[in-house]
């Protein structure tokens, strides 16, 4: 949460600002709708590990997205509570590191594991012939645990240099008490750079498994349509939420990124809506997870289910 976007205001309990008191509700909010999601996404899936033994390559990701999105969202929503209870705790050095690097990690981590997702539907739902598809699909059907886990490794690393660059950017520049251009230039190539491996890069891949997807789906559906036989494919309405999940994903992802600019911008009362918003947005995701897993949905409302029925019994 940036500090210019009402530069005029101090954080003061007393006489809270409106804005500050979005900031603290929607921070609230956050956890209160991330935390029970989450956590029975987390808790279906472990269901799935003990009936079945092994999970899926969608479920994998649906495990590692609700495990990243719960992080994510109690980080950004203890850095809203900071910023509006104590700033002063931001002065903190190990603080203000721990929190913009997890933040960083965890935003590049989401957009990696939407593509991977994508990734997975394309190549199941198209069939293409091409090499790379080919490749896609192999590593993502047999080494996705292992996959994920350099991903996870290779985001982290980029996010850690990532900081300490900018960090050292700005050290720089305040120990000559001037305007370096090539340092500034440096730091902001590499600031370019990181972006587009963490954001850019997956983002645009997985608008092309989207747009791949897509045009598959309506190729399908104009052929069911003029066959004289009138067979449809079994796994049409399982494609089409495939698809779903991914436009959803990617829009939350887009809202994501395009409210974080509108930070940067001067203030005004769009950018402070979308900076609240912001916040909410790692929650927002449960509800996409759970509209793309029958199984999840099943397992969840059997053990409510289940409980309510002991519940009325006693």
């Amino acid at each position: 949460m940036s500090r210019h976007l009402c530069p005029e205001i101090t954080p003061n309990l007393n006489m809270m600002h409106p804005f500050f008191l979005s900031i603290l509700v929607c921070s609230v909010l956050g956890l209160g709708l991330a935390i029970p999601s989450y956590t029975c996404i987390v808790m279906g899936n472990l269901d799935i590990i003990r009936n079945k033994g092994k999970l899926s390559p969608t479920d994998v990701i649906f495990l590692a997205k609700g495990i990243v999105n719960l992080l994510l969202q109690c980080v950004m929503s203890i850095k809203g509570m900071i910023f509006v209870l104590s700033l002063e705790i931001f002065n903190i050095r190990q603080v203000f590191v721990f929190m913009n690097t997890s933040i960083n990690f965890l935003i590049y981590y989401n957009f990696w594991l939407t593509f991977w997702l994508s990734a997975h539907y394309c190549t199941t739902i198209t069939n293409l012939s091409y090499g790379f598809f080919i490749w896609i699909k192999r590593i993502v059907s047999n080494f996705l645990s292992h996959l994920l886990l350099l991903t996870a490794l290779g985001v982290f690393i980029v996010s850690v240099l990532n900081f300490w660059a900018l960090n050292a950017g700005s050290l720089i520049q305040s120990s000559v008490n001037s305007t370096n251009v090539s340092v500034i230039s440096l730091v902001f190539s590499y600031h370019v750079a990181v972006t587009t491996l963490g954001v850019i890069l997956p983002f645009c891949l997985s608008l092309l498994c989207l747009v791949l997807t897509s045009s598959f789906l309506l190729r399908h559906v104009w052929r069911v349509k003029n066959n004289d036989s009138g067979s449809t494919h079994p796994n049409l309405q399982a494609h089409v939420t495939a698809l779903r999940t991914i436009f959803f994903l990617l829009l939350i992802l887009t809202f994501f990124c395009g409210s974080q600019v509108m930070t940067f911008l001067p203030s005004s009362s769009l950018s402070i809506v979308l900076g609240n918003l912001q916040l909410l947005s790692p929650s927002v995701e449960a509800a996409i997870i759970f509209q793309a897993s029958n199984k999840l949905r099943r397992i969840i409302l059997r053990r409510f289910w289940t409980r309510s029925w002991r519940n009325t019994e006693t």
